[in-house]
């Protein structure tokens, strides 16, 4: 059995996607059960040099949407990374999922062997297409998801492994 390009990255990202929807809405309703403040949840961190709550919707999108854009070479849109509030980053979701369910799978042809060079300053990696979504982009795309899982479970909310994992 063989998959594609696209059925390794695709799905998984949609998945992963719906999921950290998930734990946002738990994150949500977990604030207004306690009286608590939004925007302390929304910037929370598990230590001071890293990113907030936000910042981890942020990425989680970004890197499955430039991943996305990087393999099939369509487009992604742009976002500011100016969410301040459950709707918005909830909206910010729901428009990721929206363009990846766009691609079209043929947009994939022969992407396992595409160059991807990125560009991070003094870091500056090169990738076949193949090694680029197996080894960098679903590995950041899961890290941004379970520090957005971790973020949640250090403030109270109540998630475990099976929220992480999602539905079956």
């Amino acid at each position: 059995m063989s998959l594609s390009m696209y059925q390794v990255s695709v799905p998984v990202f949609v998945r992963g996607l719906k999921v950290l929807s998930e734990l946002l809405g738990k994150a949500e309703a977990y604030v207004e059960q306690h009286g608590s403040v939004p925007d302390a949840m929304i910037s929370a961190r598990l230590a001071d040099d890293m990113l907030p709550l936000s910042a981890q919707v942020q990425r989680a999108s970004d890197t499955s949407k430039l991943s996305v854009e990087r393999l099939s070479g369509v487009p992604a849109p742009k976002f500011e990374d100016n969410e301040t509030s459950f709707d918005q980053l909830q909206q910010r979701i729901a428009d990721t999922i929206a363009y990846l369910e766009s691609i079209d799978e043929n947009a994939f042809a022969d992407s396992e062997a595409r160059t991807i060079a990125l560009n991070f300053g003094s870091f500056q990696p090169e990738f076949t297409g193949d090694d680029y979504l197996l080894t960098f982009a679903l590995p950041n795309f899961f890290f941004h998801i379970v520090t957005a899982h971790d973020i949640l479970r250090n403030q109270g909310v109540p998630v475990g492994k099976r929220d992480y994992l999602g539905p079956f």
